[in-house]
């Protein structure tokens, strides 16, 4: 089974419909242009409800002072990157991770995976997400998505998650597309932005069960 992350979760009723859909990873979002922004404090009580899943918290270019927030309130498994971070700030952030940093990588054209030789093997993990529209006041969260199959021939040594514009109905081709052993979606399993729906955090993971 492809292994899937819950990204942008806010309740706790959220985390139980992610770990009943089998989860690998719940992200907890720490950025406060997205609808999906939660309080260090708020995912400190999410991340302990998350019993069988490994927590992410995902940031958008953070200081320490945020990060050690962070790392105090809710210990998290991962600390994703999702801005225009550095691979020398991808090293100072393991340090706030108990397993490590997930860099996250706009694409939106083959050229955008030249990017990945500056943080292959520096990173723990990559994740591949649509460029954003252009004056987007945020990273990702868009439900966009792009031509997945220029991932298939990624030579990459870390593992690797597809991400951008994936709902039920597109996550299966999309992940042949792509050759990928891991998603992450957030706006497609929503019923509206930052309000999860659990039924389609189960039809996403059906799908990939198939």
């Amino acid at each position: 089974m492809t292994d899937i992350k819950f990204c942008g979760l806010k309740t706790g009723r959220d985390v139980a419909a992610a770990e009943q859909a089998e989860a690998r990873w719940t992200g907890y979002v720490f950025f406060e242009k997205s609808p999906r922004h939660v309080s260090p404090s708020l995912a400190g009580e999410l991340a302990h409800l998350a019993k069988a899943s490994e927590t992410v918290a995902v940031t958008v270019n953070p200081d320490d002072d945020l990060l050690a927030r962070i790392r105090d309130a809710m210990h998290p498994d991962w600390i994703q990157l999702h801005g225009s971070e550095t691979p020398q700030r991808v090293v100072q952030a393991r340090a706030y991770a108990k397993r490590g940093v997930i860099k996250a990588l706009p694409v939106a054209e083959a050229a955008d995976l030249e990017a990945v030789k500056a943080f292959d093997r520096i990173a723990d993990m990559i994740l591949f997400d649509a460029k954003p529209p252009k004056g987007a006041d945020r990273p990702g969260g868009h439900g966009t998505g792009y031509d997945y199959a220029l991932l298939k021939s990624l030579q990459i040594s870390v593992p690797w998650l597809l991400s951008g514009g994936l709902d039920a109905t597109n996550v299966c081709a999309a992940v042949a597309a792509a050759g990928a052993g891991a998603v992450d979606v957030s706006s497609g399993i929503e019923s509206a932005p930052g309000v999860k729906d659990a039924a389609k955090m189960q039809a996403f993971a059906a799908a990939l069960a198939v």
